[in-house]
């Protein structure tokens, strides 16, 4: 790869519009978009499912070159009713990204995708592969049964401080249904039930998503608004196998083998394994695979950070040949 491509976080940067989109009866997604309005589109799917977008997300983009759409899913972040579990699966965030993509007159735009963000593009791009200029994925999350008893238990091998700080509010008889238990808490309707069960939860996935100890990736998984989201929607949609048929991801990814894409995994990511990275490279030979050996789960990983980068920026030649082309 060309070593001449940037590697640092762009400037800080203000959305030049902004808005809440309508989904249906209930739910309303906040949109944004920041950079050059007439940029190539690229839209950044978040994690969780849940934990909402940041205004650091924008940095990921050249903002001269991008037309950066940045959005919190339903149930998320600035997206009403916070924590709504109501008509809440994957089939509904994937039309409401096609809603978003009208409503904003896009005809195509890159989409980019990290932990949960990858799930949700790999469903995305499944459904509406005519509507991708290219995916850029981080942290390969395909949601199947291991990875999910993983997060819940395997992790513990490596983070057993965190894990028995997650464990420590259930029973030895609760502990052996721990995605269950969790659900009916942080469902429970009461703020003094649901909010310390949806803390608990995200500060442990916090903790475990960095290769070294990082107090403030800790603290933002800790404030109200993302535990509520990231820990009501993770136990929503784990309980419920992500709302799609079993391994449907891996076995549509043909579908997707002539976009445009790179992964990027951190060799050492304990939230999101490299298996899952890995199983998606042998399925999808055509893409770039590029694994960061001093890393763990989080985009601001230093090795993983400046990769993302140096990749959107090497996105603007790919796009630019297909364009032609």
């Amino acid at each position: 790869m060309n070593n001449n491509f940037r590697t640092e976080l762009f400037q800080e940067i203000e959305p030049y519009e902004h808005g809440l989109l309508p989904l249906d009866t209930r739910h309303t997604m906040y949109w944004e978009q920041s950079g050059n309005p007439d940029g190539v589109p690229v839209v950044f799917l978040h994690g969780g499912p849940g934990a909402g977008a940041s205004p650091a997300h924008r940095r990921l983009f050249d903002p001269a070159y991008y037309r950066i759409i940045v959005l919190d899913q339903r149930g998320a972040g600035r997206s009403t009713p916070l924590g709504e579990i109501l008509d809440n699966t994957t089939p509904h965030l994937i039309n409401d990204l096609e809603l978003l993509r009208q409503h904003l007159d896009i005809e195509k735009w890159l989409v980019f995708g990290g932990s949960w963000g990858s799930t949700l593009a790999l469903a995305y791009g499944e459904t509406h592969p005519t509507r991708c200029l290219g995916l850029i994925l981080r942290g390969i999350f395909l949601c199947r049964k291991q990875e999910i008893d993983w997060f819940l238990y395997g992790l513990r091998q490596f983070f057993p401080e965190a894990w028995q700080a997650f464990a420590a509010p259930l029973s030895p008889v609760e502990r052996e249904d721990i995605l269950a238990v969790y659900y009916q808490r942080l469902m429970n309707p009461d703020p003094a039930v649901h909010m310390p069960a949806a803390r608990t939860w995200s500060t442990y996935e916090g903790s475990c998503s960095t290769l070294l100890p990082s107090p403030e990736t800790v603290s933002y998984f800790s404030g109200d608004t993302v535990a509520l989201g990231l820990a009501r929607m993770e136990a929503h949609y784990f309980s419920h196998n992500i709302f799609l048929p079993e391994n449907s991801l891996l076995g549509n990814v043909h579908k997707l083998h002539d976009i445009p894409a790179t992964i990027v995994q951190g060799r050492y990511d304990a939230v999101c394994p490299i298996v899952s990275a890995d199983d998606l490279h042998h399925a999808w030979p055509q893409a770039e695979y590029i694994i960061i050996d001093d890393a763990g789960h989080s985009v601001w990983e230093a090795g993983i950070q400046a990769m993302l980068i140096r990749t959107t920026e090497k996105f603007k030649g790919i796009i630019a040949k297909t364009q032609l082309g």
